[in-house]
Order: structure tokens, then C-alpha cells, then sequence
């Protein structure tokens, strides 16, 4: 195991860049996976992302970050999209919008109010566009939440570059209604 105690020069064949540290602590930071779709002028596109997060309760808003060498970039500008967070059993699902598919991760489709969405996710939020930021290498897409529903069931997750579950343990907040 490497700490930052430890270092190698460049020369060395055990150098790793400082890039590569980083991507690796921010890697030990659990997330959910969720797929971003919608429609673009010619074709419908989607892409499984990590980075997705709640912003604001009122107005409801979310927000994905997306890398801007990402193909599908520069068409989500602008247009409504979707956040299907996916369900522990949805991993070629992931697959498939990461551009690895198969034929157990084609998608099933259910037109959205806004934005097409995935069928069977854990959750679902249609959005409208409501501000991009610069992020460096990545831009910051927020969306105001227009719909949005869920399931019970476990969540897919992904820490140290690989899936794993996130298991459903208790009732929501919304069971104390």
C-alpha cells in the first residue's frame, strides 16, 4: 500500500503520478451509479455516471457531472434529461451506457414528461434545465425536478472501481408519515 509518506521519482518503475493518487482516494468514496438520458436532435442518448447529487429541496434540484470529452457532452446542453438511479441487479444496464453493452443491458424505455427513462430503475427524476457551471475537466449540469418516483430495493453502487451493492436496510423517512 502507498501513503503519500512514501514516493518513488519519476525515473522509477513503482512512480505513480500524482493524478493517479487522486483518482485512486477519490475512488474509496462509495457511490450510487444512475444512467442521465434524453433525446438530442437526431438520436437518443445515455450515460451511466457516479457523480450525481441533490442540490436544492426548494425548487427540487439535482445535479450530474458529466466529462467533457464525453461524446454525448456537448448534445445534453440545453435539453431536458432524466436520472435513473439504478437497482443492484441493473450492473449491464450500467454496462451498456458505459459503451460496453450486451444484450441483457438493452435498455427498456418509458417516455418521460421532459426526457425519456429507463423502465425498472430504483429512481427516476425527469428534469428540466436549470444551469450548467464549468467544472475543469468536467461540466456541472443542474436540473430542476419536475417528476420523479421510486422502488424498494437494493442499490447498485460502485467504490475502489468496481460494483458492489448498497443494501436497502431500513424504511425511508417517508414511512413516518
Amino acid at each position: 500500500m502507498m501513503s503519500r509518506e512514501t514516493s518513488f521519482s519519476p525515473g522509477s518503475s513503482l512512480y505513480r503520478p500524482p493524478a493517479q493518487f487522486f483518482r485512486g482516494c477519490l475512488g474509496r468514496f462509495a457511490t450510487g451509479v444512475a444512467v442521465v438520458t434524453f433525446d438530442a436532435a437526431t438520436k437518443r442518448h445515455g450515460l451511466t455516471v457516479n457523480s450525481f447529487t441533490a442540490v436544492s429541496m426548494d425548487p427540487p434540484l439535482v445535479l450530474v457531472s458529466i466529462q467533457r470529452t464525453v461524446r454525448s457532452h456537448d448534445l445534453l446542453a440545453g435539453r431536458p434529461f432524466a436520472v435513473n438511479v439504478l437497482g443492484a441487479e441493473q450492473e449491464a444496464l450500467a454496462m451498456n451506457f458505459a459503451g460496453r453493452p450486451t444484450p441483457e443491458g438493452a435498455p427498456t424505455w418509458v417516455e418521460g414528461g421532459h426526457a425519456p427513462r429507463l423502465a425498472g430503475v430504483l429512481s427516476w427524476f425527469d428534469c428540466t434545465p436549470w444551469a450548467a457551471y464549468d467544472g475543469g475537466d468536467h461540466t456541472l449540469f443542474l436540473g430542476e425536478v419536475r417528476e420523479f418516483d421510486y422502488r424498494s430495493g437494493d442499490a447498485l453502487g460502485f467504490v475502489n472501481g468496481q460494483f458492489s451493492t448498497i443494501h436497502e436496510s431500513a424504511q425511508g423517512h417517508e414511512s413516518l408519515f
